[in-house]
């Protein structure tokens, strides 16, 4: 059995009370009424998620947030911690000077960015349903939210995570000075570097 099955195990057998009708009720549109009202557990709702292509070990974005939506943030999190492990390969990975850039790029974002970081999210592609996990995840702390944004991010990017990327998106929400302050410090890593 696959990691990835026995997390959706653990998950189906910890929903409590009304909380998988609640998640049916949700899934009523991508389901339908009629099969949804046979459905007796979590798994039963999960391996049919699975043969519509709405959930898979890389592709967990939709069940999140119906678990998000239900209040179950710890079994999201489950989830996303096991994302995060296929996700995880030295070869999914960007070199290491990119990893260096990548980095320095993190922490200034993360220390500028502030309340338009579910904006910058958008420009770099993340889902909706992500950008509400993380501010459900984290409520009071601006710096966790920019955080896991970028975490996110760099997870779904794998190899192809850039740097220019991140800045891109930093100048098309209005950031021009966080983006100065990347480029910057990727100067002088350069120089530095080159001595």
């Amino acid at each position: 059995m696959s990691t990835f099955n026995s997390i959706l195990l653990k998950i189906s057998g910890e929903l409590v009370g009304d909380q998988l009708e609640k998640m049916k009720f949700l899934c009523n549109k991508e389901i339908g009424k009629n099969r949804l009202e046979k459905m007796t557990s979590g798994l039963q709702l999960f391996m049919v998620l699975m043969e519509r292509n709405t959930l898979g070990p890389d592709n967990t974005v939709f069940l999140v947030s119906l678990l998000t939506d239900i209040g179950r943030l710890d079994l999201a999190d489950k989830l996303t911690n096991c994302e995060s492990q296929y996700a995880g390969s030295p070869n999914s990975l960007p070199n290491d000077e990119e990893q260096a850039k990548l980095d320095i790029a993190t922490e200034m974002i993360t220390n500028n960015i502030g309340m338009k970081w579910r904006t910058y999210g958008r420009k770099l592609g993340l889902p909706e349903a992500k950008l509400d996990h993380i501010a459900q995840k984290h409520p009071n702390n601006l710096e966790e939210q920019v955080v896991e944004l970028l975490k996110e991010w760099r997870k779904k990017q794998k190899a192809e995570a850039k740097t220019d990327t991140l800045i891109k998106a930093l100048r098309s929400c209005d950031q021009n000075c966080t983006a100065d302050l990347i480029q910057t410090e990727l100067e002088k890593l350069n120089t530095n570097g080159g001595q």
